[in-house]
C-alpha cells in the first residue's frame, strides 16, 4: 500500500478581515521530497507553515500532513513533525547538552549519537553564549535527534555565513537521507538562498503576494524555463512583442533587441519555434535559467504589467 503524500493541501486560504494573506491554494508534497518554498518577505511562506502546523486556523480549505488532518495535530503527532525557524525561541539559561538531555525522554526515536560533534557544538556552552550560527545548529540538532518524518524550516539560513550554511545543509542531508523514499524525512524549507536551494532541493514552489504560482519538481521547472534574446535588423516593433505566446513574461526591448522569459517551453527546438513566430529575426538565443533568474523574472513580470496598465 502506497503511503499518503507528506502534505496534501486543498483550497487552503487565510484572511484577516478584508486582507487576504494566503489565497486558496492546492499543494502536494510527496514523501521524501526536499521542497523549497520561495518568495519575497510577506509572500505568505510563514503563514503557510503555521497553517500546516495547526498554529493558525484556515479561513477555508483543509490540509493533511503525514495522513493526519492539520486540525487534529497535537501532542504525540509532534514527535513525528519538526520545526525550525530563524527566530527560534530557546531556553537561554540551558547548556546545549542540558537541552538535549531535557528533550530526550519526550521522543521515542531519539538518537543524538555523534550529532553535537558532527555540528561542532560545545555541550557545556550555555545557549545565550552561542553565536547566531551556533544557535541555529543547536536548534537543528534538537530536531534532527528525534528523526522527524516531516521537517518544516522557516528561513533557517538567514544571516548565516556560507560555511555555516553548508555545514547545516550537510548535516540535514546526512540525517534525513535514506534509500527508501517512503521512509525518508520530507523537508520543506523557506529560504532566500536560491543558489543553495537549487543545489539540493528536489521540488520548488513559488509564492507571490499570497498566491502560489507553481509547485513542481525543480528539474521540470529548470527544463521548461528559458531566457530568450531575439535580435532584429531594425528597432523592435510593438507588433513583434504582441506575438509572444502565453507563458512569456518580463519582456523588454531596446533598439533592435528583444528579451523575454518563456515559462512554458514544450518543444526540443525552442529557438526554431521562436523563429517561426518571428520570421524577421536575425538571431535567436534560448538559454537555460537558474532558480535565481527564474525567481527574478517572475517578480519582474507583475511590475511590468502594472506599468502597462498605468
Amino acid at each position: 500500500m502506497t503511503a499518503p503524500a507528506a502534505i496534501e493541501v486543498r483550497q487552503l486560504a487565510k484572511r484577516f478581515g478584508a486582507t487576504t494573506v494566503l489565497a486558496p491554494l492546492d499543494l502536494t508534497v510527496p514523501r521524501g521530497a526536499i521542497f523549497a518554498l520561495i518568495g519575497h518577505n510577506g509572500a505568505g511562506k510563514s503563514m503557510l507553515m503555521k497553517l500546516l502546523l495547526n498554529i493558525v486556523q484556515p479561513s477555508e480549505g483543509h490540509a493533511n500532513v503525514l495522513g493526519m488532518p492539520t486540525s487534529q495535530l497535537r501532542g504525540e503527532a509532534f514527535t513525528r513533525i519538526g520545526y525550525v525557524s530563524e527566530s527560534q525561541e530557546m531556553p537561554e539559561w540551558m547548556t546545549v547538552g542540558a537541552l538535549m538531555a531535557h528533550l530526550r525522554p519526550m521522543y521515542p526515536r531519539w538518537d543524538d549519537a555523534g550529532l553535537l560533534e558532527e555540528l561542532d557544538l560545545p555541550a557545556e556552552r550555555k545557549i545565550r553564549e552561542l553565536s547566531r550560527g551556533m544557535r541555529m545548529k543547536a536548534a537543528l540538532a534538537s530536531v534532527l535527534a528525534f528523526g522527524p518524518e516531516l521537517l518544516l524550516m522557516d528561513e533557517p539560513f538567514s544571516g548565516l555565513d556560507p560555511a555555516v550554511r553548508t555545514e547545516l545543509i550537510q548535516a540535514l542531508l546526512d540525517r534525513t537521507h535514506t534509500e527508501d523514499p517512503a521512509r525518508a524525512t520530507t523537508i520543506v524549507i523557506s529560504s532566500h538562498d536560491l543558489d543553495e536551494m537549487e543545489s539540493f532541493a528536489t521540488h520548488v514552489g513559488f509564492l507571490q503576494r499570497g498566491t502560489l504560482l507553481f509547485a513542481q519538481p525543480i528539474d521540470a521547472l529548470l527544463t521548461r524555463c528559458r531566457e530568450v534574446t531575439v535580435t532584429f535588423e531594425g528597432d523592435v516593433a510593438a507588433s513583434v512583442r504582441a506575438k509572444l505566446p502565453e507563458g512569456c513574461v518580463a519582456a523588454e526591448s531596446s533598439g533592435a533587441m528583444l528579451r523575454f522569459v518563456d515559462l512554458r517551453v514544450h518543444v526540443e527546438d525552442h529557438e526554431g519555434a521562436i523563429r517561426a513566430l518571428m520570421p524577421d529575426a536575425v538571431q535567436v538565443q534560448s538559454e537555460p535559467m537558474s532558480l535565481r533568474t527564474i525567481f527574478l523574472a517572475l517578480n519582474k513580470a507583475p511590475r511590468a504589467e502594472e506599468r502597462g496598465r498605468a
